[in-house]
């Protein structure tokens, strides 16, 4: 196939971060036709040398690999970890942190423009000290062959074997390079997405900063008994004798086709099959499929935003929605006079009541409701709240939902967002209720990816 050689400009970033530049070219017609092209691991304003393949070079979203950087931007750096260029697990190591919070701040301002709003409400990007090994989760994949990785960036048919990541705690790291090396000792194959066949699936490591302790747990397709007693003897062996910080060892069995983290049976290898962390001085009870903060030094910001904005009083009802396991309600719950979390996900309810018990909150109820039936439900009896926290998922509270909090009428509403786009389109729903917004904070969860939050405050005039 042939090649053809182009120098484009980089002119901005897409949702994922790759670098888009778009020319014009004539098609075979003679015709003006504009070419848009997708080059990852390039940065505004560079030009760059990439090589197109000739018959479909006129397709309008072409991803093609940079061959030259020939006008580098100024905040270029050289990447830290060896499997960047291949991992998906970043996007942006390529780029100095504080160019990367200004990529961030841009985003939420443009989306926020898009909808009208008044982009100086929005503060500068908050972002952290060390902004590396900050996740307290990680998932990694197994190959067909057994090789525990992270997926290629692009191709999830393919697993990167992993010998570092730098976004994962140390001991996370360490934890799963034995598990590695465990299931390469035994020549225990993994599962292959295409046959449906094979055994070993997934391991979720889990790790609370906070008190030190680690889950990892194992998905296979097979329950740890009889031909695989001696290999599941042998895992529990080698980690507790080699990590005393793992406090909960799971073999999770998960025969269903779909390619995810969830659990048909759990067998406790050894410990128990949650961890305890920790946040904001209250205690909270992780299981493997519970929802809890990625980042905890940068969710503690965003609790300590949500209470600065949302200035809860011991005179005031409040309403948590999707409430999760009360990562919000807990620290509000101790300033409030009344609060109510409302969350659809049943199990995370159980551990919210469980967590509220274990940090002695008799103040504070829980539902398990969809957001718009639970809010009705709530306000039923409850009445309309004063302030009003949402934290909805990355698809947003949707029209409907918000609408109705509009209807409710709260004095103060603290929004927590994990998608800027979402959250823009969202709070839109509220000025015909009398909302105005009053400060946008994004905060940095996620270094060297673009994903970024947000926490604003809507006040009622």
């Amino acid at each position: 196939m042939k090649q053809e050689k182009m120098v484009v400009e980089i002119n901005r970033l897409d949702e994922k971060g790759s670098g888009q530049a778009v020319i014009w070219r004539e098609n075979e017609l003679g015709n003006p036709k504009k070419l848009r092209f997708t080059i990852p691991q390039t940065l505004p304003g560079e030009k760059v040398s990439i090589l197109v393949d000739v018959d479909q070079k006129f397709k309008r979203r072409k991803k093609v690999m940079a061959e030259e950087i020939l006008e580098a931007h100024p905040q270029r750096i050289g990447p830290a970890c060896q499997h960047f260029e291949k991992c998906g697990g970043c996007v942006w190591q390529h780029l100095e942190y504080e160019g990367q919070l200004q990529e961030k701040t841009n985003h939420v301002k443009q989306v926020l423009e898009e909808q009208g709003f008044d982009t100086s409400l929005v503060r500068d990007t908050m972002g952290m000290n060390q902004p590396w090994h900050y996740r307290n989760k990680m998932e990694f994949t197994f190959s067909p062959e057994g090789t525990l990785g992270l997926h290629e960036q692009g191709n999830f048919r393919k697993i990167i074997p992993l010998e570092t990541c730098l976004i994962a705690g140390e001991v996370m790291v360490d934890a799963t390079m034995e598990v590695a090396d465990w299931a390469k000792s035994h020549q225990l194959p993994g599962y292959n997405k295409d046959a449906h066949e094979g055994l070993l699936r997934h391991l979720m490591v889990r790790q609370s900063f906070a008190t030190g302790e680690i889950m990892l747990a194992l998905f296979a397709t097979e329950a740890p008994a009889d031909h695989l007693a001696q290999a599941a003897e042998d895992l529990v062996s080698r980690i507790t004798n080699k990590f005393p910080q793992v406090k909960s060892l799971l073999w999770l069995e998960n025969t269903q086709w779909a390619d995810r983290t969830q659990s048909e049976e759990t067998h406790v290898l050894a410990g128990r099959d949650f961890i305890y962390d920790e946040m904001d001085g209250y205690r909270f009870r992780v299981w493997f499929d519970t929802f809890f903060q990625t980042n905890p030094t940068q969710a503690q910001k965003l609790v300590d935003l949500a209470v600065e904005m949302g200035q809860p009083k011991k005179t005031e009802k409040m309403i948590d929605l999707f409430c999760g396991v009360g990562t919000f309600s807990l620290p509000f719950a101790s300033r409030v006079g009344e609060l109510v979390g409302i969350e659809i996900v049943e199990t995370s309810i159980e551990s919210a009541k469980r967590n509220a018990k274990d940090n002695n909150i008799d103040n504070a109820s829980f539902l398990a409701k969809d957001a718009r039936k639970g809010l009705d439900q709530v306000l039923e009896y409850f009445g309309s709240p004063e302030l009003l926290l949402l934290d909805p998922p990355r698809s947003g509270a949707g029209g409907k939902v918000m609408r109705r909090i509009g209807r409710c009428q709260p004095e103060r509403i603290v929004y927590v967002s994990c998608n800027p786009d979402t959250f823009a389109t969202d709070i839109k729903e509220l000025e015909p209720f009398g909302y105005t917004l009053k400060t946008v904070q994004p905060v940095d969860l996620f270094p060297h990816t673009t994903h970024v939050e947000c926490v604003a405050l809507l006040e009622r005039l």
